[in-house]
């Protein structure tokens, strides 16, 4: 096989232009359930990999694991076997009131609290999505009437043992909307490797709500949630289908 990479275990026969980044690798297969023509690629450590059609459109699905260490690899592999845009759609908690359960955030820019961006670049390096694909994901989710956010993310590495006071209030007080673990490595590794990137997350815990209570919500299923994930995903393909036509 073409530059078989050593992680996501995809090569260049496997490729597409395009590709959605879960986290779960168990995403993969609700992703498949939307397109034509799908089949299983790899499953290797957190990197399960999908690929199929929507409206004529090829693209991947390969979970990236959590955190940025993982997401990076991701990145890396897929450049490497000529993936040119890639979109995360993930969870996020919200830290500003008025982002409901399963309301979509599109992020314009991540504050970069994680380790792996650093490691690439140092913090004065701006953590965006690619201008053409963000328009891409904003038009989707606008023309299918999904409820969805604006604005910046945070991206951290601890999910339990960020134990400062006050520090979410901190975030949402400088208009940060919600909190993640890889949007600003998809974004900064992106850039720097010249793929196009932008990043849906499906939010699970609303502000006032208690993070054990509403994660444990979401494992179970809790229909808001479920229904964010299905328009993370939707919109995600949209954008992509916009993104095909426009470089035609």
């Amino acid at each position: 096989m073409g530059n078989l990479q050593p992680h996501i275990r995809c090569a260049e026969e496997d490729a597409a232009l395009y590709a959605i980044l879960p986290g779960d690798p168990m995403r993969t297969e609700r992703i498949k359930e939307f397109l034509t023509d799908a089949k299983d690629i790899a499953f290797n450590r957190e990197m399960k990999s999908v690929s199929g059609y929507y409206k004529g459109v090829k693209v991947m699905a390969v979970s990236t694991g959590m955190g940025g260490p993982s997401t990076a690899i991701t990145i890396e592999e897929l450049a490497n076997i000529g993936v040119k845009a890639m979109i995360r759609i993930g969870s996020c908690g919200a830290l500003k009131s008025g982002i409901k359960l399963g309301d979509l955030v599109i992020v314009n820019g991540a504050v970069r609290d994680d380790g792996a961006s650093k490691a690439y670049v140092e913090t004065t390096y701006p953590s965006i999505p690619d201008t053409e694909l963000l328009f891409d994901v904003i038009e989707a989710a606008k023309e299918q009437g999904f409820p969805y956010h604006v604005g910046m993310g945070r991206s951290h590495d601890c999910l339990y043992g960020e134990t400062k006071e006050g520090l979410n209030e901190y975030w949402g007080s400088k208009g940060v909307l919600g909190s993640d673990m890889e949007t600003a490595t998809l974004f900064v590794v992106g850039a720097l490797r010249g793929v196009k990137t932008a990043s849906i997350l499906n939010n699970v815990v609303e502000v006032e709500g208690n993070l054990m209570d509403e994660i444990n919500s979401y494992v179970d299923g809790a229909s808001a949630v479920a229904e964010g994930e299905k328009r993370e995903i939707l919109a995600a393909l949209e954008a992509f289908v916009k993104l095909d036509q426009q470089n035609k």
